[in-house]
């Protein structure tokens, strides 16, 4: 197992579901590498509908994901890369998207997956966009199959009845 891996897991299955993957266009030959990725893992698990939603960058990856998410998708991918420079730039724009992020990730139904990499340099974002590092791509996509068919279970589960509803049992009293 690849350090920070996840521990053997039931096959994907995404048949009956839907996918919007948005990809910043920003640092393109990184993300282009993240979104075969995860086309490729969303294809193979047979996923019934994936869009595929290209912004500017990663910052404006919040917005679309926003509107994906209203568009009754079963999970959303959102993948970016952002590359460390000379400035404040890098620290500003890595923190504002992924607390943004899981800001609407937390507000929501309906899943976000984060695949933005925050990198220091070229070299180590190729790596995490399927060279010695896999694919973050990929592992996005494999999160949110896992969590759309979480999602899907938690909703069919039946509901507990409300206290004073009709057929629900009385609490015993403690003394």
């Amino acid at each position: 197992m690849r350090k920070g891996s996840l521990p053997d897991r039931e096959p994907l299955d995404a048949k009956g579901l839907s996918f919007a993957v948005v990809a910043a266009r920003w640092n393109a030959d990184v993300t282009e590498r993240l979104l075969d990725g995860a086309l490729s893992v969303l294809r193979a698990a047979g996923a019934r509908e994936v869009a595929v939603v290209r912004v500017p960058g990663s910052f404006e990856l919040v917005s679309a994901c926003r509107w994906e998410v209203r568009r009754a998708r079963s999970a959303v991918v959102s993948l970016g890369c952002l590359i460390r420079g000379d400035t404040p730039h890098f620290d500003v724009l890595s923190r504002s998207v992924a607390s943004a992020l899981a800001q609407l990730n937390a507000a929501q139904d309906v899943p976000i997956a984060f695949g933005v990499l925050t990198c220091d340099d070229h070299a180590q974002a190729m790596d995490r966009a399927g060279g010695r590092a896999g694919n973050a791509g990929r592992e996005a996509a494999e999160a949110a199959i896992e969590m759309a068919r979480l999602r899907k279970r938690a909703r069919q589960a039946p509901r507990p009845l409300r206290a004073g509803a009709p057929g629900a049992r009385k609490r015993a009293e403690v003394r």
